[in-house]
């Protein structure tokens, strides 16, 4: 039932899938799907009373949903290695030297991001983490020639990410940096945290083929490209983590003269769907069921957005995710692509958040959103938070803690931690005040920004 799979297995797979008959393809997902919710209740004592009156072979549709917060009050009865706890785990990624070693020497371990309460803790084993290196390899690159000029150029591979943390994108890296080390010629990462200067610095030293990162990450480097202080030259960039609009997109391009696209990913399912070049999210749906629904569950037509997902890992046996809800807001499409590509495919809501400009000493200085949701979510008392740039380097914040701790001591806290960043990025004069409102979404989208800028 539980197989073990290669990198070469898993390219093989993927490849194999996509070529076979509907019919086929049905066939080894209802396997793919059987297979996993039959281990979960097998070997998970979590999933065996939540399906106790669940006959198997089972439809989809008879599981319960589960979520974030229900996994991790159940962490210990949840995972099927019955050797892993919670506990160890909390000490494991006190240490950050950690990040990308394999806890008892079998899993890579990986946290959310997320602002609400405590990050959900997810573990890949090599199994897992070869499904997701296998979709990557075989679908990751939208276009063939781009993978042909990346051969010709040597490969190397920068990203601009939120280090400091068990992050998908900075863990992956370095695991493999840490498994092969003389891909530190090939492969490196840099901190989204760091003052633009110094990452303009450390991308002219390392000239990446290909650039990843935040979108508004990003962003900020097409100024630093246009006046000369970067002087880089990829052939693919790769964005992810955010919406990419289709005007930066176009910017990206122009600026750094190569194909722009993005990718669709998270903790607890890996790669959800690859871009075309048509910019459509097609669905890895040999290795992840999403089903579009409504607030109470209810599946949601094809061109009709959800108000979230439910996710199926059909890869991960050590932590079954079985229509796990993700508040990601998508559209279903199943109808056909003009890139050839059958799979079925989605449009994703995605986050939204401002980048926030500074005046200090008669400079302009922007900072990408993405740095500072990183700094607040350290904080670990704020249940949610909502940061707000009004001009002349005015910050609100509206925070939300948990009830056993008093709010004005958590912003003194929070207030600290971001003016100690905003000084090392030359920001000496912003103002911090502590909002009378809690955070909350927009009043007529509907949408929840963590960063907004009203100067724009």
């Amino acid at each position: 039932m539980k197989k073990k799979i290669g990198l070469l297995k898993a390219v093989m797979l993927c490849g194999q899938y996509k070529k076979k008959e509907r019919t086929e393809r049905e066939k080894i997902r209802e396997e793919r799907f059987q297979n996993i919710v039959q281990w979960a209740k097998e070997n998970s004592p979590y999933y065996s009373r939540l399906y106790k009156d669940i006959s198997l072979p089972c439809k989809l549709s008879e599981l319960p949903p589960v979520s974030k917060s229900g996994l991790m009050a159940n962490f210990n009865d949840w995972i099927t290695d019955r050797q892993v706890r919670l506990s160890d785990l909390y000490k494991y990624m006190e240490n950050l030297d950690n990040i990308g070693r394999k806890f008892l020497g079998k899993y890579l371990v990986f946290t959310t991001s997320g602002s609400t309460g405590n990050p959900l803790v997810s573990l890949y084993d090599s199994t897992a983490n070869n499904v997701m290196g296998g979709i990557n390899v075989s679908r990751g690159i939208a276009r063939k020639k781009d993978l042909t000029k990346l051969f010709k150029s040597g490969g190397k591979s920068i990203g601009i990410y939120a280090t400091g943390g068990f992050y998908l994108s900075n863990s992956s890296i370095r695991a493999r940096v840490l498994a092969m080390p003389w891909k530190k010629r090939q492969m490196a990462v840099t901190s989204a945290l760091l003052p633009i200067d110094q990452i303009v610095a450390e991308l002219n030293r390392f000239q990446p083929a290909m650039l990843g990162g935040y979108p508004s990450n990003l962003e900020l480097l097409i100024d630093e490209q246009k006046n000369g202080q970067l002087q880089i030259h990829p052939v693919l960039i790769m964005t992810g983590g955010e919406y990419l609009s289709e005007e930066l997109r176009k910017n990206l391009s122009d600026v750094f003269g190569c194909y722009v696209q993005t990718s669709y990913s998270c903790t607890e399912g890996g790669s959800i769907a690859c871009e075309c070049t048509e910019h459509h999210f097609h669905i890895n749906e040999d290795w992840v069921i999403i089903e579009a629904v409504d607030q109470n569950n209810n599946p949601v037509p094809d061109g009709v957005r959800s108000d979230k997902i439910l996710l199926t890992n059909l890869s991960n046996y050590t932590q079954p995710f079985i229509r796990y809800e993700v508040t990601d807001r998508v559209v279903m499409h199943h109808e056909p692509c003009a890139c050839g590509s059958d799979l079925p495919w989605l449009s994703v809501e995605g986050r939204t958040d401002d980048v926030v400009t500074f005046f200090s000493e008669g400079r302009e200085i922007k900072i990408a959103p993405l740095a500072i949701y990183a700094i607040l979510k350290q904080i670990h008392e704020l249940r949610r938070f909502q940061l707000i740039s009004s001009g002349d380097s005015q910050i609100e914040l509206r925070l939300e803690v948990f009830e056993e701790y008093e709010r004005s001591s958590i912003f003194e806290k929070a207030k600290g931690a971001l003016t100690n960043f905003f000084q090392t990025h030359g920001i000496s004069n912003s103002e911090i005040i502590l909002s009378d409102q809690l955070p909350m979404p927009h009043e007529k989208s509907g949408k929840f920004k963590h960063i907004i800028n009203r100067q724009k």
